[in-house]
């Protein structure tokens, strides 16, 4: 196995590890795609454990330090077109394969220094800025190995992507206090009668109740508006994405499930939604040629 296979296979190694429905909507993809999308995860993985690893013993310093040396190395070997980084060859490779723009990359980056020094967002504005660096831009990175038709599916993968990333901000409020984050905007947690303290207790509240169903209907709203574009990618790449969407934005379904009470239960999608969405999306795979 050369350097490339080496770094295409840990990218492999973490998606499966850390990003197990990321992982299981990959395999309907053809597999000339997989390894593309895997660089992507990878790269955005190994961000996201610098930042957020919890066993770490590193202060929030020495994290920014490390995520910078590394970022701005990466930030480099993407100029140059060559790293000697575990993550990175891969990450080149298909950055140049399918010219995605560096912007994306560096607004990533971006995203995840705001996590070691923003707690809270005051708007949904302000959250926007985060969001688009740490979800927004990974739809933007996929259209082009995906396969687009029509240029109107950047905008609709946008979106999806922060219908994503909100679902699990809605799922992880517990999980983001350990943290010392509240990512729900204050503003609108105020207009629900939610103060950070409220959420501090970690006590249901109608208070509470209502604020996360003002946030899960963005979700279905943003899910719904994104559909669309799903119609404007490959056809053989169509599956994987129906089905990630249905999984990721299905997050709030369990959420409901569970009674809105995200601070003594983990929404979780169960493995029988999972294996009947994913055998729904295979069929689907298999009307379609490579």
């Amino acid at each position: 196995m050369d350097e490339l296979d080496a770094s295409y296979a840990e990218c492999k190694r973490l998606n499966s590890l850390h990003g197990k429905t990321y992982y299981l909507a990959t395999l309907l993809l053809p597999k000339a795609k997989r390894k593309y999308v895997h660089a992507l995860y990878g790269f955005a993985r190994y961000a996201d454990e610098i930042v957020d690893d919890l066993q770490s013993t590193l202060s929030v310093e020495e994290k920014a330090s490390a995520l910078n040396t590394w970022g701005t190395n990466i930030v480099s070997d993407l100029k140059t077109g060559s790293s000697n980084d575990a993550i990175g060859r891969a990450l080149i490779d298909t950055v140049q394969r399918f010219a995605i723009p560096h912007a994306h990359f560096e607004a990533f980056l971006h995203s995840m220094t705001m996590d070691l020094t923003v707690q809270e967002y005051q708007t949904y504005e302000d959250l926007l800025e985060y969001v688009y660096g740490s979800a927004a831009v990974i739809g933007l990175e996929m259209v082009p190995v995906l396969g687009v038709l029509n240029d109107a599916a950047y905008e609709a993968a946008k979106k999806l992507g922060i219908a994503f990333q909100l679902a699990n901000f809605i799922r992880d409020v517990g999980e983001d206090l350990d943290r010392g984050r509240i990512y729900l905007p204050i503003e609108e947690l105020a207009d629900h009668g939610v103060t950070r303290e409220m959420l501090e207790a970690r006590v249901l509240t109608p208070q509470i109740v209502s604020a996360l169903k003002f946030q899960i209907d963005r979700v279905r709203q943003l899910q719904r508006e994104a559909t669309p574009g799903i119609s404007m990618l490959a056809p053989n790449s169509r599956p994987c994405i129906e089905a990630a969407s249905e999984l990721y934005c299905g997050i709030v379904d369990e959420v409901e499930k569970i009674g809105y009470d995200i601070f003594n239960h983990r929404a979780k999608t169960s493995t029988p939604r999972r294996l009947k969405v994913f055998i729904k999306a295979y069929v689907k795979r298999l009307a379609v040629s490579n």
